[in-house]
């Protein structure tokens, strides 16, 4: 097991927002965070990664216990995290994106600048171009490349499909089932049931900060009556 969350407890300010989180990852799987915007997903990456500090609870990542931990000391461990507002730099061309990841990481493996444009063609094409001037969905391949070039075990994913479009979506899906191949674990946050049931094996639901149903993505697929208490918008 890569990760295993117990009884996590995140506030912001007086707000309870994470009400004793559990869960867990074995190393090589992709498991969803799903639930309706508001519920605490973003707060439970972000929590995992240390940017947002939980109040009490356990973190064990890779049988270390790392509650409290800041975020440069969980990358340096080996997790990674792509932010649902991308932190590219605007200014910086996608190569330099690219290369500011290699040089801040202190891992060197499988992933590098050439590897990543293999992965995502359309940043060869965009070598030169600033990151304000890229579309939507070339953004994210940008934020997942730098993510990626840290050569981490395991990536967080925040709301990875939100606002592309469904062919660009079916093209992330070959990308995360291709990293995922190169034996990258995964946990992802998103609220598309569709497109994670299509690359997840587990899932987690998410209501008000607490976990409120789990099991695999085929089960929760077809329970409707999970799906129209806690997904449907």
């Amino acid at each position: 097991m890569i990760l295993e969350v117990k009884n996590l407890n995140t506030y912001y300010g007086n707000s309870h927002v994470l009400q004793d989180v559990s869960l867990y990852v074995h190393a090589g799987e992709v498991v969803a965070l799903l639930g309706r915007n508001g519920v605490g997903k973003t707060t439970t990456l972000r929590s995992l990664m240390g940017l947002t500090p939980p109040k009490s609870g356990s973190i064990v990542f890779k049988d270390q216990e790392v509650l409290g931990r800041a975020p440069y000391e969980m990358a340096w461990l080996g997790l990674a995290y792509m932010p649902d507002d991308l932190r590219i730099f605007p200014d910086l061309t996608c190569e330099e994106n690219l290369e500011i990841a290699r040089r801040v990481s202190r891992h060197s493996g499988y992933w590098n600048k050439e590897r990543i444009e293999e992965l995502f063609p359309v940043l060869r094409e965009r070598r030169k171009q600033k990151g304000a001037n890229l579309s939507g969905g070339e953004k994210k391949m940008l934020s997942l490349g730098r993510a990626l070039m840290a050569n981490p075990e395991m990536i967080l994913l925040d709301e990875p499909s939100e606002g592309l479009a469904p062919l660009v979506i079916r093209d992330l899906m070959s990308v995360i089932k291709e990293i995922r191949q190169k034996g990258l674990t995964i946990l992802l946050a998103d609220q598309n049931l569709k497109f994670c049931r299509r690359i997840s094996y587990r899932g987690y639901i998410l209501e008000k900060g607490q976990i409120v149903h789990q099991g695999q993505m085929e089960d929760i697929w077809q329970d409707e009556e999970v799906i129209k208490k806690y997904l449907a918008v």
